[in-house]
């Protein structure tokens, strides 16, 4: 990355772009494809190419290229939650809004105070910095890609007509944020959908698979969230210890071997905390948004039943009077296709949730649990390094770690 790189454009190609953020343990289906194969930072803007690889006869071309911004992104996940035809599935989270703002600050008041270091310094914490804007940059374009590829693995969501417009349009689609007014909806929206949440959870559901998955998913989502809040406490203490090392380093200049180890175990403590945050805290993260999309599911299928038994009461009450029965049994019969087709779709939606989560959890700790052996090895030997090498040999052995560097 080049000099002023708070100022200029970075570019991110796909030979670059390392290994993804979140795997989800999507299913590669060869007739649609999607993967976003550069990206473009301007400042606060982020500008994505999405790349489509198709053999569906709903495209013109097999293989098309589109440039698309964060804002068309939400646009797309808004389409699908207000669907109704898509009440009865999962909605893939949509991806966060990229925020590169606190390594651009870093890399400001590294600027400002670049007169008091020396030129090795100064060039060193630069590095240091814009690796980590380079990582943020890197899990922003994962997050998105990640969101499309999970719609184009969908069965359903895949034939969405705006979704096919997102990938082929070759203009700006003209979407634009939220004003002041629409995000204040959205919040009195949010508190009429969560005190309605507290009534339809206490709601007795007449199927037990939805009834155990209603309380399993209140349990696991709240559990995800606790792990996600640790871990990133985790993280920062791994941080913490990076910028401590270094000022230790300082000292340690009188201390050759000191010295040597303080800036050696900095490089390592910087590299733990940045697989914890790719292998675990980003998967976190991201399941505390499908479990809450899940959350959503079984909402919309308690509501629907809700409004079914009312349908039902209505339609007695009707009866009774022998007034308004035919609007009755109208209302009653759209309530129970309603919630028969959200129940049909959502119990394999469920069942789906639960195979990708498990498989992307074991896949993440298998190798997050590889990787920190790998540093704590390494630690281990730098610090067992100046000692007799019979006894560094015989400190390994006990560990059971072959010492072959």
């Amino acid at each position: 990355m080049q000099e002023g790189l708070d100022d200029g454009p970075d570019f991110l190609s796909e030979e670059d772009r390392g290994p993804r953020a979140v795997n989800v343990d999507l299913e590669t289906d060869a007739t649609l494809q999607v993967d976003i194969s550069d990206a473009l930072s301007e400042r606060d803007k982020v500008k994505f190419t999405v790349h489509t690889k198709s053999t569906l006869p709903n495209f013109k071309q097999n293989e098309f290229s589109v440039v698309r911004q964060h804002e068309e992104f939400i646009w797309l996940h808004d389409s699908f939650v207000e669907n109704e035809e898509y009440a009865g599935y999962i909605i893939p989270p949509a991806p966060p809004r990229p925020d590169f703002d606190a390594s651009r600050e870093k890399l400001q008041k590294l600027g400002e105070g670049e007169g008091s270091m020396t030129k090795e310094e100064f060039t060193k914490m630069k590095q240091e910095l814009e690796a980590e804007y380079l990582a943020i940059f890197k899990k922003t374009v994962a997050m998105h890609e990640v969101f499309l590829c999970r719609v184009a693995a969908h069965p359903v969501l895949r034939k969405d007509l705006n979704f096919h417009v997102f990938l082929e349009y070759n203009q700006d689609l003209s979407v634009r944020g939220k004003n002041k007014r629409e995000k204040m909806e959205d919040f009195f929206k949010n508190v009429v959908k969560s005190a309605d949440g507290v009534l339809v959870a206490g709601v007795k559901d007449v199927d037990d698979f939805f009834e155990h998955e209603k309380t399993f998913l209140l349990e696991y989502h709240n559990r995800v969230k606790d792990a996600s809040a640790k871990s990133d406490r985790m993280i920062r203490s791994h941080k913490s210890k990076s910028p401590l090392s270094h000022n230790l380093h300082v000292l340690g200049k009188f201390f050759l071997k000191v010295s040597e180890l303080f800036e050696k175990t900095r490089k390592i403590e910087a590299r733990v905390a940045a697989d914890e945050d790719l292998k675990l805290a980003d998967l976190l993260k991201y399941y505390l948004r499908e479990s809450q999309a899940a959350k959503d599911l079984l909402y919309r299928r308690g509501r629907a039943l809700v409004d079914y038994e009312n349908a039902n009461k209505a339609l007695d009450r009707a009866r009774a009077k022998n007034k308004d029965v035919l609007q009755a049994e109208t209302s009653q019969q759209v309530c129970c296709q309603k919630f028969e087709k959200i129940s049909e779709s959502a119990k394999q939606e469920l069942i789906d949730f639960k195979t990708r989560r498990v498989a992307a959890f074991r896949k993440n700790l298998v190798e997050l649990a590889e990787l920190e052996l790998k540093h704590a090895k390494v630690i281990l030997h730098y610090t067992c390094q100046g000692k007799p090498m019979e006894n560094v040999l015989q400190y390994h052995t006990k560990l059971g770690i072959n010492c072959s560097y």
